[in-house]
């Protein structure tokens, strides 16, 4: 099996490609840093899987084609993607402007249908697979100044409805996982003064600590596995709680 693993040079996306490998999957490791794609996949090889980095800027519709034809020429055909390269931008409403807004619905929603389209056409020719969507406990609503990226997440949890159901007949499963507040570099980036926004995070989570990567990483393992062979269509909250508040 092979999997093609988007955003994951960085710490969430790092997390699911290394424990898809760990759990004996090929991972085509997926990021617009080259860099970071290859230190993501070093671990895995290094443990004795099978993994590539391929640099791929998601904007860019003929790149992802191309990296998804060069996952299946080194690795074999992709039974399972994980769509989770995102960007993050915030700011007033009233102020955004149509760039921020195309860029961000271009990696954060075009992206995860162009890679489930490619990834489709591969599963049904091969039998069947797995589609798992980041999307984010925000689509809820309650957060302010991040009206593209709510926009964006509650696409995702919509395009996972629709594949599940019309590709379901073809032994294709389709789910997503919308995370909380995980410690990462891009939450020090949008929060200045992180001790209080840490105590925010705590006080409105059932369950009293950080989120961990691992948490993600290793529900993606259990959509992606033979135990979660009846559940598709599915949005699971990863956030302590948070959402319940």
């Amino acid at each position: 099996m092979t999997a093609f693993v988007t955003g994951a040079g960085g710490a969430l996306g790092g997390a699911i490609a290394e424990r898809l490998g760990a759990d004996g999957l090929a991972v085509a490791v997926v990021d617009i840093d080259g860099p970071s794609a290859e230190a993501t996949a070093g671990p895995i090889l290094e443990a004795g899987g099978r993994a590539t980095a391929i640099a791929c800027d998601l904007r860019d519709a003929a790149a992802i084609e191309r990296a998804f034809a060069a996952a299946e020429q080194r690795l074999g055909p992709v039974t399972a993607l994980v769509n989770n390269a995102a960007v993050f931008p915030s700011g007033p409403f009233t102020e955004v402007t149509l760039e921020t807004l195309d860029d961000t619905l271009a990696v954060n929603q075009r992206a995860y249908f162009l890679t489930a389209q490619m990834a489709a056409r591969s599963m049904i020719n091969s039998g069947g697979g797995v589609i798992v969507n980041v999307a984010s406990i925000v689509w809820h609503g309650r957060w302010e100044n991040m009206a593209p990226y709510v926009t964006s997440k509650g696409g995702v949890v919509a395009l996972t409805r629709a594949l599940a159901r019309e590709l379901g007949p073809h032994d294709i499963r389709v789910n997503a996982v919308a995370p909380g507040a995980f410690p990462t570099a891009a939450e020090a980036a949008q929060h200045p003064d992180l001790e209080a926004y840490e105590r925010e995070i705590l006080n409105a989570q059932a369950i009293k600590r950080r989120g961990r990567v691992d948490d993600v990483a290793s529900l993606v393992s259990f959509l992606c596995g033979d135990e979660s062979s009846f559940i598709t269509g599915q949005t699971i909250n990863v956030d302590g709680g948070w959402v319940m508040t």
